[in-house]
């Protein structure tokens, strides 16, 4: 499998951040922010959900309404699953590097969630993603049950990673591992 040409980049940063800066000492979750990073940084992956007419779906509230098995239009608990892994990815890339985004009167609502809607939003929606930990998804299950956890100190993280590329100087060398 071939990796994105900023990986090296971004799992760097990320690990700085995580690591250096947060004591998070997770790999797993390291890589994943890292190819997180790589994922939205191309051109329509952010808003990548889609409303029965085809349309980018930008709403938070739309977002989770999408991922309802039940009371939305979900076909199935595995189109469940992949919604709320994005909600959940949306949710911390959003929060970690455009906090400002994050709208607190109603008018900007509809397209800027609060920053407690969005780290509410991404927490369960990672915590769902790790309920799904039977079959195919048992391996990557509890990846998503410490995204869920540590949901706050992640975003902390990609807000760090944030400041040092607009710092715009090198990143110093990753932490050494013990």
């Amino acid at each position: 499998m071939q990796t994105h040409p900023l990986q090296p980049f971004f799992q760097q940063a990320v690990r700085n951040s995580y690591e250096g800066k947060l004591g998070l000492h997770d790999p797993d979750v390291t890589e994943y922010v890292a190819h997180l990073l790589c994922d939205f940084s191309e051109s329509g992956k952010l808003y990548s959900m889609r409303d029965e007419a085809g349309r980018p779906i930008e709403d938070l509230e739309a977002m989770m309404y999408a991922a309802d098995p039940v009371l939305g239009p979900a076909a199935s608990f595995d189109e469940e699953r992949a919604l709320r892994k994005h909600i959940g990815d949306y949710a911390l890339f959003v929060a970690g590097m455009y906090p400002e985004a994050a709208g607190s009167s109603r008018r900007l609502r509809r397209h800027h969630p609060s920053l407690d809607e969005l780290i509410r939003a991404g927490k369960q929606s990672y915590y769902i993603v790790s309920q799904f930990n039977l079959f195919e998804y048992e391996r990557e299950a509890p990846l998503f049950a410490r995204l869920s956890g540590s949901f706050e100190r992640c975003t902390l993280g990609l807000t760090l990673v944030r400041e040092q590329l607009a710092q715009r100087k090198p990143l110093p060398p990753p932490p050494l591992l013990n």
